[in-house]
């Protein structure tokens, strides 16, 4: 596998699950509450709705029951312009998660109910990659669907070694979820062989460290005025680049966490041997964080396909589509290219637009 410029001017694929969110509403507890919020969210879907909603041809697939839920799901997917053509359909059950949003001190919780789902049962050749990819330019996944089941990491690298044979432009997030790997191999073990298949790579610290065992660089920010360890940082990143020789792009998005509402984003972005930075966003009033890291992704791959070789541009977008995505109310991040280029120029205030 060799080292391929970024392809523009084509569909971008995003890989994964979907699923239905029930949220206790009102920072209720589950034991509080006898109804739910329902929405629908999972990674891949989050970036594939970003992506749609900044105007880039995008196309999410996916296993579903053939049933009245998973076509409402289907609909909702279709109602942000979103390419639907690949979703299979098969297996019994959708996913499910549970949501308790945390306040304050308390942390949030999540519940997975997505055991036997029908995207849980994929296996190798169910999906014709061939047909899907022969359009595409670039190809999204990340480490969820390849936590699930041996299976489903085995689909992974069937879709993977097709997008390579063809061309694509590769990204992965690396989304360690620890409540999910449970069929007897370690992250590192299965994610490793799978990500030397990527052009770009994205993840937060902790999340490295269990897949590459490189040890967090640190940030505790508690105001915009703390200072990035920058030599740590690109040292960081050399070491994920020695493991993975063909990436080209290696972003990192920085979070410390004040309180559940409190919190403080900043990211770095390693690429040939430099380092950019952006600033760090104080977000005192947090909504839902869910999602705000396939935001980040969603704006990262969108950044690279428009501007161009401009990496720092794409850095602050991505962290900007972050930065809003922990204002909007669940999974998809609802925001337009304009919004986001607005907050990167400084131009959010909160007044009312009239």
């Amino acid at each position: 596998m060799n080292t391929r410029a970024i392809t523009r001017n084509k569909k971008v694929v995003t890989f994964g699950e979907v699923m239905l969110r029930l949220t206790a509403p009102h920072f209720r507890r589950f034991s509080q509450t006898n109804e739910f919020i329902a929405t629908y969210g999972g990674s891949e879907a989050n970036v594939a709705i970003s992506l749609a909603n900044f105007g880039i041809p995008t196309e999410f697939v996916t296993r579903l029951p053939d049933n009245a839920m998973a076509q409402a799901c289907v609909d909702s997917l279709r109602a942000y312009g979103l390419g639907t053509d690949g979703i299979i359909y098969g297996g019994k059950r959708m996913g499910l998660y549970f949501l308790e949003s945390g306040a304050a001190f308390r942390n949030s919780n999540v519940v997975y109910d997505r055991e036997g789902s029908s995207f849980a049962t994929l296996r190798p050749g169910m999906i014709d990659w061939e047909k899907i990819l022969s359009d595409a330019g670039w190809f999204h996944w990340s480490g969820i669907a390849a936590s699930l089941s041996q299976e489903g990491a085995d689909a992974c690298l069937e879709a993977l070694q097709t997008a390579d044979r063809l061309g694509l432009t590769i990204s992965c997030d690396l989304n360690f979820r620890k409540k999910l790997w449970n069929y007897g191999k370690s992250a590192s073990e299965v994610m490793l062989p799978l990500v030397q298949y990527s052009d770009v790579i994205f993840g937060a610290e902790p999340e490295y460290k269990e897949i590459f065992g490189i040890s967090p660089v640190g940030f505790k920010a508690t105001d915009t005025s703390y200072p990035l360890d920058l030599s740590g940082f690109k040292a960081f990143g050399q070491k994920v680049s020695e493991q993975v020789p063909r990436c080209q792009k290696i972003f990192l998005e920085l979070r410390n966490s004040i309180t559940s509402n409190h919190n403080l984003l900043a990211a770095v972005l390693y690429a040939e041997g430099t380092l950019k930075h952006t600033g760090i966003y104080d977000i005192v009033h947090e909504i839902d964080r869910v999602g705000a890291g396939d935001a980040f992704v969603g704006g990262m791959i969108y950044g690279l396909l428009t501007y161009s070789d401009n990496d720092q541009k794409t850095l602050e977008f991505a962290l900007a589509a972050s930065a809003l995505k922990n204002t909007i109310y669940g999974d998809f991040n609802q925001v337009t290219v304009e919004e986001v280029e607005g907050l990167m120029q400084g131009n959010a205030s909160g007044r009312v637009v009239r």
